[in-house]
């Protein structure tokens, strides 16, 4: 038996890097996402009043429901820190014990510190790598 399984499998499988199933197209809707949108077309403004009157009645889920809606958490904030001004890369050393400096009194968290300090790191390597480059002009103008 476990002979023929194999043998059917073999060939029902296709050619090897044959694409497979495509899938739906983008943007469409699930057949119970529709199901759900078609009961409820036309009854938004009154779900949406409805929830707004719990929520001020003292309904705490229909509060934060309505909170979540109107002013969603914001994923990025400003980060403020003050970093010297950044001129090349030995600024980039100041500037990064600027932002140990931030975390390690509180100012920021752990996490904004390791933001700040990408960008910081990746302005200096930047600046490597145009000075990199300079130099190495430099090298084949005087060499040619």
């Amino acid at each position: 038996m476990s002979n023929d399984t194999r043998k059917c499998a073999a060939k029902t499988r296709g050619k090897p890097f044959q694409p497979g199933n495509p899938g739906k197209p983008p943007g469409t809707r699930h057949r119970a996402t529709r199901a759900v949108l078609e009961l409820l077309d036309g009854e938004a403004d009154a779900l949406t009043r409805k929830a707004v009157e719990m929520a001020l009645d003292g309904d705490t889920t229909a509060l934060r429901l309505c909170l979540e809606r109107l002013a969603p958490p914001a994923k990025d904030k400003p980060i403020a820190v003050s970093l010297p001004p950044l001129a090349g890369a030995e600024d980039a050393s100041k500037a990064m014990a600027a932002v140990v400096d931030a975390m390690a009194s509180g100012k920021i968290t752990p996490s904004e510190a390791a933001a700040v300090a990408g960008v910081v790191e990746t302005y200096r390597r930047t600046v490597e790598t145009c000075d990199i480059e300079r130099r190495l002009a430099a090298l084949e103008t005087k060499g040619a």
